[in-house]
């Protein structure tokens, strides 16, 4: 199963300069809850911003795919993965998609869970999730707090 996890604002902002543009720790502990010790894939900037707020404390996850065109990239604590589409479609693992812009893009179209945390107001920022064909999917669960709309969409059976 492939499940992709993010936040994003109205427009669809998900990132400013590699970082997250809002500051709301109840979105921060959700994603947390959903993703620790779980497989994740990431991109190779994402991964290094990660890193940036972890510094020498171990990435939170169990198995870590770092999605990279570098073919010498080599990480201590994740598996690096050159070809993203080949990768999710041969998969047997349950993996996390968690960023950023362009992996969450290659990785839509064989998603079959979105967990969408919608973060209520705009935000300035440089990176955007891609546009979502929500007709494709249906909500399943929803939980509205002060700041965030909670959402879980799954895809469709055809």
């Amino acid at each position: 199963m492939i499940q992709m996890i993010w936040a994003m604002d109205q427009n669809h902002l998900i990132g400013r300069k590699d970082e997250i543009p809002w500051h709301i720790k109840e979105d921060l502990l959700y994603y947390k809850s959903k993703t620790k010790g779980k497989t994740v894939l990431m991109g190779e900037e994402t991964y290094y911003s990660l890193k940036g707020y972890y510094k020498d404390r171990p990435l939170p996850y169990g198995k870590i795919y770092v999605a990279s065109l570098n073919k010498n990239l080599k990480l201590f604590d994740a598996t690096v993965v050159g070809d993203v589409i080949s990768f999710i479609k041969e998969t047997k693992e349950e993996i996390w998609v968690v960023g950023g812009a362009t992996i969450y893009k290659l990785c839509l179209p064989y998603a079959d869970r979105l967990y969408i945390s919608f973060i209520q107001g705009e935000y300035e920022g440089d990176r955007y999730f891609p546009d979502i064909d929500f007709d494709l999917f249906e909500l399943i669960w929803q939980n509205k707090t002060e700041q965030v709309i909670y959402t879980i969409y799954e895809r469709k059976k055809v």
